[in-house]
């Protein structure tokens, strides 16, 4: 089988594109390398390039006919870039996804897997969540997820194109065989903002400590991007037999931020210092999954653990200037 993976040199793209090839899928990968990185399609079929670009998209279907599959990453994530930027959120997300759309249907491509986001679901006072509880997202950036979920949807209600929706949680770690991992070398979530601290000596700020959790901190359902790339291999093996267009993708867990923090310093020589800090723009206080539909439908679910997780992330860390530079 050979798969196109949009926004196959990120950090989840990449991570999926490995999973593949450890399965016997063959990735081709499309990244405009705009947050992608070259050395992360190293060795494997690369076009650089826009997902909205018709005339290189109708390239990589002529070189590339025995394409079966398209694994849709390629997005713009961070929440509060996206409240600074709604415009070039919507365009990147939504307008250009859209555009991507077309030119696959154009080209016949009948399977399309959508990386979506938990972050679209309005939560329940258990901060617990399924695929059919309601949605209501809260930045410009869940807000393109759930579009597209709905502009997806209408396309293949009527056109030759079956899509699903994977709702990731929030991934952590690196690929455990350090191929790749984050590419930024300050990221924005809480697990790299922990190992910022901890590699510069400085207490690690909780944004947002009176959300109504058990200890006042958001809570989050971090999954392993390892587990998460295999999710999608799951997928595409079972993809035609496949009753839903959306799976919720999570370990079932819900960490909080200062469990998140204990877990970090359980792994760790020395342990970061935290001082709490206003929550950041667009931020809400999270949710995990109560859902076994990945279970039932892809028989799959989380291996690793937020340790796993975490130990992999430091790993990674320590690695990225040699592999990245």
């Amino acid at each position: 089988m050979r798969v196109l993976i949009s926004g196959g040199a990120g950090y989840i793209g990449s991570t999926v594109a490995s999973a593949c090839l450890d399965a016997g899928i063959s990735p081709v990968i499309l990244d405009s390398l705009v947050t992608g990185r070259r050395e992360f399609a190293e060795g494997r079929v690369f076009y650089e390039g826009d997902i909205s670009d018709g005339l290189l998209l109708d390239k990589i279907f002529a070189e590339n006919p025995d394409i079966e599959a398209v694994i849709h990453c390629a997005a713009l994530i961070v929440v509060p870039d996206s409240v600074a930027d709604p415009v070039g959120y919507y365009r990147a997300n939504v307008a250009k996804s859209l555009e991507f759309v077309e030119h696959l249907l154009r080209n016949g491509c009948t399977r399309m897997i959508f990386s979506s986001s938990a972050s679209i679901y309005r939560t329940g006072e258990d901060h617990t969540v399924d695929e059919d509880s309601p949605l209501d997202p809260m930045s410009p950036y869940a807000r393109t997820k759930a579009v597209c979920e709905a502009m997806f949807a209408d396309i293949a209600a009527t056109l030759p194109i079956k899509i699903l929706s994977l709702r990731y949680f929030n991934p952590i770690g690196a690929d455990p065989e350090m191929r790749t991992g984050l590419q930024l070398r300050r990221p924005s979530h809480a697990l790299g903002k922990m190992i910022e601290a901890y590699e510069d000596g400085v207490p690690f700020q909780i944004t947002g400590a009176c959300y109504p959790t058990s200890d006042g901190t958001g809570i989050r359902d971090y999954v392993h991007v390892w587990d998460l790339a295999a999710a999608h291999v799951a997928a595409l093996r079972r993809f035609d037999e496949l009753k839903a267009n959306v799976i919720n993708l999570g370990t079932g867990s819900g960490t909080t931020v200062r469990e998140l923090v204990e877990a970090f310093n359980r792994v760790v020589d020395r342990p970061i210092e935290v001082v709490e800090a206003p929550a950041r723009p667009g931020d809400v206080a999270g949710a995990y999954t109560r859902s076994d539909r990945a279970r039932r439908l892809l028989d799959w679910q989380a291996r690793y653990s937020v340790e796993d997780g975490i130990r992999h992330s430091l790993e990674w860390a320590r690695l990225r200037e040699s592999r990245l530079g």
